[in-house]
């Protein structure tokens, strides 16, 4: 099967009931036939379910999909996307070793980076999103362990060159660990491209309508087996419930990227040329910095927009108070398109150094484009900014 059928297909085992849609396990704890079985179980040498923490009936159809979407061995699901970060760094990282990320990243993955890290004796450096594959290399030193980037990155949608980096990698046996949260799995799968792990925040685009919190790691199974180690002494399990919301959520992800991505297009072609704004940013526009390798890697734009408004700060907090429509909240990838500005709320705990170093500008909006008519959505944004 495709993976687009794969993720409407995959269900639990259908259960005496004969259910047609899979049923939630809402439990703690599983029971045991016999006191062998029990056992069995708790020494690993059956796959048989045992606590929640551990495994789940729903957890798993959820992550099943997510491997099968991904192009992936193995994978573990966790309570929220940083669960998902923090669970992949901590699972395979160890002090002396040292993690080169990419320094356009989401505010609170720098925030575990920078400063909870180093408390473990992990090292980490940065590199700039627009590097050449000389200087990647270059950055890559001999207790680097892992690489980690997103890609579109947030919220300045630069494209990085997974193929590239995926081979620096490779060459130098280190891990590629990335967040495809942006262009999400129908849109882009960086395994195929040398990735190692894929983590994701299911919050958003892979739930699509703003309901539950989730994350996942997905990749290859020996390192997927350390981090559902890590995860199962830890605690950061996603709950059963979200988990049967997420996989729900699955089986109509590419139908609805497919309108979020088209949608988008047409408000960053319609906006481009605005004279309110400084510089706007999409994927597949021609005039992105990183088309080539966008259209090289991924299968449509995703259905984030930003620009760079010329009014600056002042500029940004009155084009927010404008809006009539749209939703001003912290989350994205909702059917509601969302506005928000990343330097007085997503990364307002980045210096205006560290702002400025990954494209942060005091004016800058990002719209996470809804389900809504397309048209709809321009107006609202066309009032506000005229």
């Amino acid at each position: 099967m495709r993976k687009q059928t794969q993720a409407i297909r995959i269900q639990t085992e259908r259960t005496q009931e004969m259910e047609h849609s899979t049923p939630l396990f809402l439990t703690s704890s599983f029971c045991f036939d016999n006191a062998e079985d029990m056992r069995a179980a708790f020494a690993d040498e059956s796959d048989d379910n045992i606590y929640s923490r551990f495994s789940n009936p729903s957890v798993q159809e959820f992550v099943d999909k997510l491997v099968a979407l991904e192009g992936a061995e193995a994978g573990y699901a966790t309570a929220s996307g940083m669960s998902a970060v923090f669970g992949s760094f901590m699972a395979l990282l160890k002090q002396g070793d040292r993690l080169l990320s990419c320094n356009s990243i989401f505010g609170s993955t720098h925030t575990v980076i920078a400063k909870y890290l180093p408390k473990y004796g992990i090292e980490y450096g940065y590199i700039g999103a627009n590097a050449t594959e000389e200087e990647w290399e270059a950055a890559i030193t001999p207790n680097t362990k892992m690489i980690y980037l997103e890609t579109p990155t947030n919220p300045g949608l630069e494209v990085l060159d997974l193929a590239m980096i995926g081979k620096l990698a490779k060459k130098h046996n280190i891990i590629l660990n990335v967040d495809n949260c942006f262009a999400t799995p129908v849109n882009q799968q960086p395994i195929a491209f040398g990735a190692d792990l894929v983590v994701h925040s299911a919050t958003k685009w892979l739930d699509g309508q703003g309901r539950v919190l989730g994350g996942a790691v997905v990749g290859r199974k020996d390192l997927i087996k350390e981090i559902y180690l890590f995860c199962r002494s830890t605690g950061p399990a996603l709950s059963p419930f979200n988990a049967w919301v997420l996989s729900k959520s699955l089986e109509t992800l590419d139908v609805r990227m497919e309108r979020h991505a088209s949608n988008a297009l047409f408000i960053a072609q319609a906006l481009e040329n605005h004279q309110a704004i400084a510089s706007l940013k999409y994927p597949f526009l021609q005039s992105h910095p990183h088309y080539s390798i966008a259209t090289k890697q991924m299968q449509n734009g995703g259905g984030i927009v930003c620009f760079d408004l010329k009014g600056g700060i002042d500029a940004g907090r009155s084009f927010l108070d404008k809006l009539k429509m749209l939703s001003l909240t912290a989350n994205l990838g909702d059917t509601r398109s969302i506005a928000s500005h990343p330097a007085s709320t997503t990364h307002a705990k980045l210096t205006e150094g560290e702002r400025q170093a990954v494209n942060i500008t005091p004016g800058l909006i990002r719209i996470s484009v809804g389900l809504e008519n397309k048209e709809d959505i321009l107006a609202d944004i066309l009032q506000a900014l005229d």
